[in-house]
């Protein structure tokens, strides 16, 4: 494990102070903590920005669905006669 400093403003190290002493762990475990989640966001956040630019090329390249068949396939979800999802005009 490495370390690493930082400055905090003091508004910040008594929120940090007060949930470490309430969750009756270190500052550094605290800050670990909310560090990984933080990165666990923005990678969640860059694989949505991928997919989004990836649907984009898609529709530029025509591979679309009409809503319509969108809507017919999401309604027939449950039913006896549930309907296969459409397929782009690639």
């Amino acid at each position: 494990m490495s370390v690493t400093t930082v400055r905090l403003q003091a508004e910040v190290e008594q929120h940090l102070e007060a949930i470490a002493s309430r969750l009756h762990r270190s500052k550094g475990w605290v800050i670990n903590q909310a560090l990984s989640e933080y990165i666990e966001k923005q990678q969640r956040e860059q694989e949505r920005w991928q997919q989004t630019l990836e649907a984009m090329e898609s529709a530029a390249q025509g591979k679309v669905v009409d809503a319509g068949e969108v809507h017919d396939w999401l309604s027939s979800w449950g039913a006896d006669n549930e309907r296969d999802a459409p397929e782009s005009g690639k």
